[in-house]
């Protein structure tokens, strides 16, 4: 196969009875393929045309999935976009990627956010109807081949932006190539077939529900479901009353539903493997086999991966979850001497293509290929590798990585404020919390408050600390953050 246009379309003809959309609300994978092909007419018809570059701004819905398909059909590079963000940042981001349109999904359009753009409403896109200019367009049969079938291997398919610990998210550009082999790597390794249903209840503009769930469980030809948003008290109902055969998670759903349920929770269940392994896990909801993996969005999606069955004991001080494991057998890789991760891949389009920032794609690859994760790491006895931390300076709240550089500017208009940083705290459940770190003889404690209470609950400091001294690089005046924790504090406030 060259493209994604191609792997929908096999899969329409193949396997086209296995269910596709939500929890509760899904139908046979057909009929939503049959749909978003006259989205892609429609499209057209609304000169959104192949090869240009559209924004997918919304939440999870069979509209998001049908709209996701449709510009692949068209042809169109489909960025997505996390709709939690405030629309500054929005704008930020949107001014950075230069999209022909912006597609709104669910959520609210913010004329702020590329006010010169055109802007589509696709919230109605499961009933085949997408608004434009304030008229309502309902799609015509489709008519002549779907352009997106000619899209080659190496072309862009779509874009994912990174968390923006260090400033603006950036925008990782991923080839058809890039998810077409990684749907593979994921089908194989979890041995999806048509007999399984693949649960991924996660947003969907993030790399482990759409390229580990959607791709990979279509590649593997099973069902595949999602949710409108991840429901610890609903979760094993659900999986039971689906089928589910196979979740794809992460971190933070997995630590509360092993704090919130019960075996008896789970009970009756079908599921056979799970993404993100957890000793725990699997021995509290009797679940016979998990997958531990290390990768990033850059780094191919996944670049190693590991099987654990239930009762296997993983002897490692930073956990179970943090095995890497053997590397795809596409990439190669190597831990340098100060404990960074190193990748490469053996062929094209296997790691991302780069960052696209204002019209340019630029590559951050060595002379060799080398792409520098900016992770630390380890080597094991076994010569495997075990993932330590982030190297970046990192907070991640409820699954969500925190834009750092853009919650300091933020809080950086606050009168009285002389030096801020944010960092973070051990939170319940692993989660971090965002401590909000000041210096200033005249600490407005209300205005923060007033300032922290717009963020999106994910960004919101929880505890306001006043040092005497903020530690900064002598050379670059860079925060050093790992030093935050010990500087000396003055007061503290407790925000939440």
């Amino acid at each position: 196969m060259n493209n994604l246009s191609e792997l929908l379309v096999d899969r329409r003809q193949t396997c086209g009875d296995r269910p596709f959309g939500l929890v509760g609300d899904h139908e046979p994978f057909r009929d939503a393929f049959d749909r978003a092909a006259r989205l892609a007419t429609l499209l057209g018809d609304l000169a959104v045309q192949p090869g240009q570059r559209v924004a997918v701004i919304g939440t999870n819905s069979r509209s998001y999935l049908a709209i996701w398909m449709a510009l692949q059909l068209a042809g169109v590079e489909t960025a997505l976009l996390n709709p939690t963000y405030p629309p500054e940042l929005l704008a930020e981001m949107v001014s950075d990627l230069e999209p022909d349109a912006i597609t709104w999904i669910g959520t609210e359009p913010q004329p702020s956010v590329g006010p010169q753009l055109r802007h589509l409403d696709a919230s109605r896109a499961s009933d085949g109807e997408i608004t434009a200019g304030g008229a309502v367009h309902a799609a015509p049969p489709q008519s002549g081949p779907l352009p997106g079938l000619a899209r080659q291997p190496s072309d862009t398919a779509g874009y994912m932006h990174t968390s923006g610990t260090t400033g603006t998210p950036k925008f990782c550009a991923q080839t058809h190539e890039y998810f077409l082999r990684l749907g593979r790597f994921i089908a194989d390794s979890m041995s999806f077939s048509e007999r399984d249903v693949v649960f991924a209840p996660l947003p969907l503009f993030h790399i482990n529900p759409l390229g580990y769930g959607v791709i990979g469980g279509l590649v593997g030809r099973a069902g595949v479901l999602s949710s409108q948003r991840f429901s610890a008290s609903r979760f094993w109902s659900e999986v039971r009353a689906e089928g589910v055969t196979a979740l794809v998670l992460h971190g933070p759903p997995v630590e509360i539903l092993k704090r919130t349920g019960t075996p008896a929770d789970a009970a009756g269940h079908s599921v056979r493997i799970t993404f993100f392994a957890d000793a725990e896990f699997l021995d509290q909801f009797a679940v016979p086999l998990g997958v531990s993996a290390y990768g990033s969005t850059e780094a191919g999606g996944l670049s190693h991966l590991w099987l654990w069955r239930r009762g296997e004991v993983a002897d490692l001080p930073e956990g179970m979850s943090r095995y890497g494991g053997r590397a795809r057998h596409e990439v190669v890789w190597r831990v340098d001497d100060d404990g960074e991760i190193y990748v490469r891949a053996l062929r094209p389009n296997v790691l991302f293509d780069g960052y696209r920032r204002r019209g340019e794609l630029i590559r951050p690859f060595d002379a060799d290929g080398w792409f520098a994760t900016g992770d630390l790491g380890r080597v094991d006895e076994q010569g495997n590798l075990v993932f330590i931390e982030r190297r970046a300076e990192s907070i991640r709240v409820k699954g969500e990585f925190v834009p750092i550089g853009y919650v300091e500017n933020v809080f950086a208009k606050v009168g009285g404020i002389d030096d801020l940083a944010i960092w973070r705290q051990a939170g319940e459940l692993g989660d971090d919390e965002v401590v909000l770190f000041v210096t200033g003889e005249a600490i407005d404690v209300d205005a923060i408050r007033a300032v922290r209470d717009e963020l999106p609950p994910f960004m919101r400091p929880s505890l306001l600390v006043r040092l005497k001294l903020m530690p900064r690089d002598d050379g670059v005046g860079k925060v050093r953050r790992r030093e935050l924790d010990d500087a000396e504090r003055l007061e503290s406030w407790v925000l939440a």
